[in-house]
């Protein structure tokens, strides 16, 4: 162990040196003084280590490293188990690769299936988020390598993410969206979390002492390095001040302006000392792992590759089937769709893994023994409408015993940096599944997609699978779950809605140049289904599994809870099917006290257990998230009343009910009062009253687009001269290869990218070739005042 060096024995120049990192992955050493650099690196299902060249998009090559399915798939698993397995073999490449801090698992709440980024996220539901992503970090530290959460907070859309002002009230705030943060620092210590790029009611993530320390720190307890996402420091001399330890990546040149805050005495010294030891003991803690054996990559290839496959297979969900699947041996199978031989198996952007090798569907059926033939069905980059691709794959269909029809959402229409423009898949896909079935009544349909989307055929087909998107194994994985060899034990973990109107959200979402106002509150997902009496296409916690069970009714340890205690609700799954069978128990809590408006259903405890055929395994779950946020007193409280204790398959198949009397601490007689609402409280905040009313104050007003400032985007100046200038130059600068230049989803991404970079942008991503002096100068041109920008190229403003 290295003994700790304490950052008040460094000179103020030395502990300023540490609070911004080296290069894009790096932190800043300090050789004389005995800290190392620590190495940083992309990877919440798998690791983007570039070791050369280096960006946050994806576009650089990065160091081969196993690519595991991403958070959507893994969290349909609802197997905590698995999910710390996979995180403890990304943990094993990062050792074997040199990494030092994994920048994963991300947990933001997936409050709109628009959103661009929701494969990289766990659930619509906080719980289950937090769980999932504790055992992430519980893995990845397990081997000595440090875990990020991210993105810390209300980091929700892709939408102009770097300025965005997310407008939340304080119940929602912690009750959904700060909430999985909390389950998941309290319950594995990661060594780093990561502040998102926007606003929260006005203050930036990176910038806001309420969040940073007040929540994070104070309440939480968290002890490790907070980190900007990259370029996301509004404000350095604020950040450092509110406990934004380390910006990222190095090359911005802030130090100067912490350094005058320092002398003129705007900020205590003591902010500067206590982010630099948190940094330098990160650091030590990262040599200490390093001096223990590590593994090569030569090594980990072939397990870890098996346990992407497995990993893919268990988590698949299904979401219908009438005894089709699994297929018998011998089946003659009408492969369709061009994502069997060029798989969707993860998403674009900073996630981005180069495989170590990459299995196909064709490929893997195959190799088991089927006879397969094969049509593509469309093109799978931009699928296209065209009618002879569907017509030749109808034709084929009609002579096989089975067709197993491989159709979702092609890279263009989901990535990092944009959000969709519709929950429809492309129109392609959708004619072809009409035309297979047609042909072929015998036909399955698996859908590889980041995020839920309409099926407007479902009725018309006999099974249909969600494999999501499986990682480097996908295509072996599928073959696995249609021929039966693992169970598609997977359920789902977001709501897939049967119209986008469903979606609570969706009249509120993205929002406008410059805020999102959260006014469903609290009602995301499931919650608003079960309250509002909605009929979603497939519900939260759905997936059907192969075989059949039988639950008993439910029992509960004790008839009432009170204060911190917790109640145990048990029961009896019995296998009555000829195969394994894994089953997720799941508790809902039905608030019947009236103390309070709450959602209808809310998932307070959840368990998977598998079964052998014919065998009953009893299965008891610890119940005790009963709580609210109480607006009045800035903290958790439990109503006093009944409160329904619901087991389920999914939020919307209840088993059986069992209640509790909560003795808590706020009554039906003060609903109501001061600002708790009471039950009949409409839940969305249709209105500007409605919405003040919920906020506790007055609906903050929108920051006007002019006069240009840091916080404008290349975007908002593009109607200038300077702008489309400046705008040219970025594109030239832009990491872009050929291959890129080829990738309609890159080059989507670099271009949305590009627009929404705020101007201060210019200077934290350019690694120092734009200064702070060229951005102040860009603007006051923006702006109409030349003289101004002459003056700040010249230091003189």
């Amino acid at each position: 162990m290295t003994n700790r060096i304490d950052a008040t024995s460094l000179s103020i120049d030395e502990q300023l040196s540490l609070l911004s990192g080296a290069d894009f992955w790096r932190t800043r050493p300090l050789p004389d003084h005995g800290v190392p650099s620590t190495m940083l690196a992309d990877g919440p299902h798998g690791l983007r280590a570039q070791l050369e060249a280096t960006d946050h998009l994806g576009l650089a090559s990065s160091v081969a490293a196993t690519c595991f399915p991403p958070a959507v798939t893994l969290a349909s698993s609802w197997n905590r188990a698995l999910v710390e397995e996979v995180g403890a073999a990304v943990g094993r490449e990062a050792r074997a690769l040199g990494v030092d801090v994994v920048l994963g698992p991300g947990l933001n709440l997936k409050r709109h299936p628009l959103c661009g980024r929701n494969f990289e996220y766990y659930s619509e539901d906080p719980l289950l988020s937090g769980l999932l992503a504790a055992s992430a970090v519980a893995g990845i530290q397990s081997t000595g390598v440090g875990a990020c959460l991210k993105h810390f907070a209300v980091n929700n859309q892709e939408h102009r993410r770097f300025v965005i002002d997310a407008i939340v009230d304080e119940r929602t705030l912690h009750e959904l969206y700060l909430r999985g943060f909390e389950i998941a620092v309290r319950q594995s210590a990661p060594r780093m979390v990561m502040a998102a790029y926007n606003r929260i009611n006005g203050d930036h993530a990176t910038d806001a002492p309420w969040l940073l320390t007040g929540i994070l720190r104070e309440r939480w307890g968290f002890d490790g390095v907070v980190v900007s996402d990259w370029g996301a420091e509004a404000d350095r001399v604020a950040g450092v001040a509110a406990g934004m330890d380390l910006e990222m990546p190095g090359g911005a040149r802030t130090e100067p302006a912490v350094r005058r805050a320092l002398d003129d005495g705007s900020l205590d010294a003591a902010h500067v000392a206590r982010s630099a030891q948190r940094i330098i003991d990160l650091a030590l803690a990262a040599q200490d792992a390093r001096t223990q054996p590590a593994p090569t990559m030569a090594e980990l290839l072939d397990p870890h590759d098996t346990l992407a496959r497995r990993a893919a297979a268990s988590s698949t969900v299904v979401l219908t089937n009438d005894g089709i699947l699994p297929l018998a041996p011998g089946t003659r199978v009408a492969l369709i769709g061009a994502f069997a031989e060029h798989p969707r198996y993860q998403g674009s952007g900073s996630s981005l893994v180069t495989p170590t090798r990459l299995t196909t569907a064709r490929a893997a059926l195959e190799a088991a023994g089927l006879t397969v033939s094969y049509a593509p069905g469309y093109d799978p980059v931009r699928s296209r409408p065209d009618a002879a691709l569907v017509a030749e794959a109808a034709a084929l269909a009609a002579g096989a015993d089975v067709a197993v029809v491989m159709v979702g959402l092609p890279g263009i229409a989901e990535s990092e940096g944009f959000d969709r423009d519709t929950l429809a898949l492309p129109a392609q896909h959708d004619a072809l599944v009409t035309a297979v079935a047609a042909a072929n009544p015998r036909t399955v349909v698996a859908l590889s997609v980041g995020s839920p989307v309409l099926l407007p055929w479902r009725d018309t087909v006999p099974a249909i699978l969600v494999s999501h998107l499986g990682g480097q194994a996908s295509g072996a994985a599928l073959a696995d779950v249609l021929l039966g060899v693992i169970e598609p034990a997977g359920r789902l973990a977001e709501t897939w809605p049967a119209a986008q109107s469903d979606v609570a959200s969706d009249p509120f979402f993205p929002g406008d140049h410059a805020q999102v106002h959260y006014r469903e509150g609290v009602f995301v997902g499931y919650r608003h289904a079960t309250t509002a009496g909605i009929v979603p296409a497939f519900p939260f916690g759905h997936g059907l599994g192969y075989g059949a069970s039988t639950w008993g009714a439910a029992r509960v340890s004790a008839a009432s809870l009170a204060g911190d205690g917790a109640v145990t609700v048990s029961v009896d799954v019995t296998n009555t099917g000829d195969r394994m069978r894994a089953e997720v128990v799941q508790v809902y809590a039905h608030d019947r006290s009236g103390a309070v408006l709450r959602p209808r259903r809310e998932l307070v405890s959840f368990a998977r257990v598998e079964v052998p055929p014919g065998e009953t395994r009893t299965v008891a779950v610890a119940v005790e998230a009963l709580r609210f946020w109480d607006v009045r007193a800035h903290d958790w409280a439990l109503p006093s009343g009944p409160v329904d204790l619901e087991v389920a398959r999914s939020s919307a198949a209840v088993e059986s009910v069992v209640t509790v009397q909560v003795a808590g601490t706020v009554r039906a007689d003060e609903a109501g009062n001061g600002a708790v609402e009471p039950p009949s409280t409409p839940p969305i905040a249709a209105t500007d009253e409605q919405w003040a009313r919920r906020l506790g104050r007055a609906v903050p007003a929108a920051t006007p687009s002019r006069p240009f400032t840091r916080e404008s985007t290349l975007g908002d100046i593009s109607g200038t001269l300077v702008g489309r200038v400046m705008r040219r130059v970025v594109m030239r600068m832009a990491p872009v290869s050929d291959d890129d230049r080829a990738d309609p989803a890159s080059m989507a991404l670099i271009e949305r990218s590009i627009d929404e970079l705020p101007l201060r942008g210019l200077a934290q991503m350019s690694n120092g070739r734009v200064g702070w002096s060229t951005v102040d100068a860009i603007i006051a041109f923006a702006n109409g005042r030349p003289l101004r920008g002459v003056a700040a190229l010249l230091g003189r403003h």
